[in-house]
């Protein structure tokens, strides 16, 4: 239908313009086909329907844009308040998970001092239990090489006693030896 409007305006113009010519000279109420007589007047009617039946669409449209760009900003504006207060909350965590690294940093550091002490202090205690008891095992083989030492003396001895005993002690010498070490014995009571 539209396409049949525009090819009476265009191409049927001259036709119309001379069918309204000659009714309009015969004294009647005619339309005037001319495009450029009719153009201002076309364009006044339509600015006129636009304004009173597009504006009602138009305002409606702009309203509805402009309530969906406030709740837009307001839901951005609680979002930046929201990242804002998670921001701040997460600051002190961290702020909090550095004391709390710092403090664990000084107990460890004083428990590893206190391991250190209790280390030394007991490395003492066992260096001082080594050298006694090499003081004791070398006093227990000191008095072992000395009883050792007495013991071959006092074999040595008894052999010489036996040859110098078996190699001629006289009568006299044995009954004054056996006086000898009767009052040895005599005067040690």
């Amino acid at each position: 239908m539209m396409g049949s409007f525009i090819w009476l305006v265009t191409q049927g113009s001259p036709l119309l313009a001379e069918a309204a010519e000659a009714e309009a000279e015969a004294g009647g109420f005619g339309l005037n086909f001319d495009i450029l007589e009719t153009n201002l007047i076309n364009l006044a009617i339509l600015v006129g329907v636009l304004v009173y039946f597009g504006s009602k669409v138009v305002g409606k449209t702009l309203s509805d844009r402009r309530e969906r760009i406030e709740t837009e900003i307001v839901a951005a504006e609680n979002r930046a308040k929201e990242a804002a207060a998670a921001l701040q909350k997460q600051q002190q965590r961290l702020t909090e998970a550095q004391a709390e690294a710092e403090r664990i940093r000084q107990s460890a550091t004083t428990n590893a001092q206190q391991a250190k002490e209790q280390i030394l202090a007991q490395v003492g205690v066992d260096i001082q239990r080594l050298k006694e008891t090499a003081t004791q095992d070398l006093n227990t083989a000191r008095e072992r090489a000395i009883a050792q030492l007495r013991a071959s003396v006092v074999a040595m001895a008894l052999q010489k006693v036996e040859s110098q005993l078996e190699s001629g002690l006289d009568e006299n010498i044995q009954q004054q030896t056996i006086d000898r070490s009767i009052a040895l014995l005599g005067g040690s009571k």
